[in-house]
């Protein structure tokens, strides 16, 4: 009986945020102008990269791909948020619902290992200066960020071929603002204990290697800069770095508290503000920080303004 049921349910209502009505369209237009500013900088950024051969080294290889993979999240999750402020039907089959998480969860995973890769590019180019061009070579690069989007697939296969266990009847509210993987648990009619120990080893796993990653870099690129007696050396090192410490800073603390919690199945507003800081806000903010904070890519900018107009 609990089987039938559950082929019977094929739809759920996404709730999102609560708010009173007259919050509504000030909400959208909110939403709506983060999703063009999002879209219009991370893809001008790319633009800049792809047409500026100057640009075309490892550094901004990996820039040009996390702000693809910026852009990806961004577009999976705002669109359906805009039109959900405005309708009454909030509903989402089941199909484009394991179609939105998948997305989702390959976009995030790869854009881990982007931030890990970027860290060892910094501290390459920091530490062994002379030996950048030997060791960070177009070749690696490539192989890192296919690696990364690899890693990223092969892990929300994962989770996908876990979900299939799970039926789905009685209860198709989830309350969330996408269809997250955690909200999914709290309304199965199967026991989800096998998939949060999933997530928890998955998740974690990914995530603790690369903040690890990221660490021992810039553990080592800060014992380099301290060497270093030259003022000017220092600041420049530090401004270099500074963005991408920032960036990570900013993705993985949302992160870990959402996915890496023993436990953790609900999805309360406290967990829905802390999905929109990484969904939404983080892809906002780093082509910002990582373009007004890059003499190269503002020079690029600059050469291309004044070529164009």
């Amino acid at each position: 009986m609990e089987k039938e049921n559950a082929t019977l349910l094929t739809e759920f209502v996404l709730t999102g945020f609560s708010y009173q009505q007259e919050w509504q369209i000030p909400l959208f237009l909110v939403f709506l102008v983060i999703y063009l500013i999002t879209i219009v900088g991370n893809l001008g950024l790319i633009a800049l990269i792809w047409n500026d051969s100057q640009l075309h080294i490892p550094m901004y290889l990996f820039l040009g791909s996390l702000a693809f993979v910026d852009t990806s999240i961004s577009s999976i999750v705002t669109p359906k948020m805009l039109v959900n402020t405005f309708t009454k039907n909030k509903m989402i089959s089941l199909s484009e619902c394991m179609v939105q998480f998948f997305s989702f969860t390959v976009s995030a995973t790869t854009e881990c290992f982007l931030l890990a890769s970027m860290a060892y590019d910094r501290y390459v180019a920091i530490c062994n200066p002379l030996l950048y061009p030997m060791i960070m070579t177009n070749r690696l690069c490539m192989r890192l960020l296919i690696l990364s989007f690899v890693g990223g697939v092969l892990h929300a296969f994962i989770h996908i071929g876990f979900l299939f266990r799970l039926t789905f009847c009685n209860y198709n509210i989830i309350h969330h603002f996408y269809c997250d993987i955690m909200p999914l648990f709290k309304i199965s009619c199967t026991d989800p204990s096998i998939n949060i120990l999933i997530v928890f080893i998955f998740s974690g796993s990914i995530q603790v290697f690369t903040i690890l990653i990221v660490l021992i870099s810039y553990t080592l690129v800060l014992f380099t800069i301290l060497k270093k007696k030259s003022l000017q050396g220092i600041r420049k090192a530090f401004s270099t770095c500074g963005a991408h410490l920032l960036s990570v800073s900013l993705y993985y603390g949302p992160l870990l508290f959402m996915y890496v919690r023993p436990g953790s199945t609900q999805a309360d507003d406290q967990d829905m503000m802390d999905s929109l800081f990484y969904t939404v806000i983080i892809p906002l903010l780093n082509p910002i920080i990582y373009s007004l904070r890059n003499k190269k890519v503002l020079d690029s900018l600059t050469k291309m303004l004044k070529r164009n107009v």
